[in-house]
């Protein structure tokens, strides 16, 4: 039998998709998979509607400032790395831009990734996913590969009634 290596720490771009997955699931606070284990009753869960406004207006002001759609709508094979690479960084210091200037931002655990923690009983499992081979109960025993991230504060702008949210971006035409 073979020992297999603990997988490294995702890189920059393999972060992005986890960061937007995280950030939408705190956004629109979807309810975690449920988590290996001996099955304990649960309340029925009340699903509430979330309208999209919120969303189309957040991506709205990544587009405004990071230019995401233009990026994840444009066909890259054409480019080279360090093109991306460069549009990349655009895009990052934008987005990062819109989430300062909207968003109080925590990390969910303060450990530094990649140390060893141990979850008690009564963990949050709505801020904490274990991963892995889980098994047993409560406490669990691992290594954070993630600190995860949770939005304290919204500051989105206000709206009026007639402002369309679905216009992510204006088309522009240059007379």
């Amino acid at each position: 039998m073979t020992q297999s290596t603990p997988p490294s720490n995702p890189s920059f771009f393999q972060r992005i998709p986890l960061a937007f997955n995280a950030f939408y699931q705190v956004l629109f606070a979807r309810t975690p998979p449920p988590v290996a284990g001996p099955p304990t009753p649960v309340a029925a869960v009340v699903l509430k509607q979330a309208t999209p406004d919120a969303a189309l207006q957040l991506l709205g002001l990544l587009q405004k400032e990071a230019r995401l759609i233009d990026f994840t709508q444009e066909n890259l094979s054409s480019y080279s790395d360090a093109d991306i690479g460069g549009a990349a960084r655009v895009v990052h210091e934008g987005c990062a831009k819109v989430l300062r200037e909207h968003f109080t931002i925590i990390s969910v655990r303060p450990e530094a990734e990649g140390s060893r923690i141990t979850l008690p009983d009564g963990f949050d499992a709505s801020a904490i996913r274990l991963t892995g081979n889980v098994v047993g109960q409560a406490p669990f025993k691992g290594s954070l590969s993630h600190r995860g991230w949770r939005a304290t504060e919204t500051r989105l702008p206000k709206l009026t009634d007639s402002h369309d949210v679905t216009v992510l971006a204006q088309a522009e035409v240059e007379l």
